[in-house]
């Protein structure tokens, strides 16, 4: 059993999904990219992801809709937020919903970081052993 905490990226641009994944890799995160919200929901990671990076506009279903569905089946993971396309109205009902963050493409990829060290941190202070 791997102790790295796993990180999924679902994003439909695949030169976004590709760097990000490899960004998180190299900070010694295990991490599985996904093209669609649909693709990470039926793959075996959807119920062992610690933090799920995910683009907010993507085919199908968006991501403020797949937080709302994790919500739903009772799963509160860690979600950052990425987008080309910042609308107010996503953000806030992402950010009420418990986002950790919401950032804008092209984002800087240690601030990315940053963030998912803050997210992992919650995660871990919201279990109790």
């Amino acid at each position: 059993m791997s102790s790295a905490p796993i990180v999924s990226i679902v994003d439909d641009d695949e030169s976004v999904r590709v760097a990000t994944t490899r960004l998180v890799r190299v900070h010694g995160f295990v991490a599985h990219g996904f093209s669609s919200a649909e693709e990470f929901l039926q793959s075996p990671h959807a119920s062992d992801t610690s933090c799920l990076i995910t683009d907010v506009r993507m085919p199908g279903m968006s991501g403020v809709e797949l937080q709302s569905h994790l919500i739903a089946q009772g799963r509160r993971n860690a979600v950052i937020f990425i987008t080309a396309f910042p609308e107010e109205g996503s953000q806030t009902r992402a950010l009420a919903a418990g986002a950790v963050c919401f950032l804008t493409k092209p984002f800087d990829g240690q601030t990315l970081i940053n963030y998912l060290y803050e997210a992992l941190k919650r995660t871990s202070d919201g279990l109790s052993t």
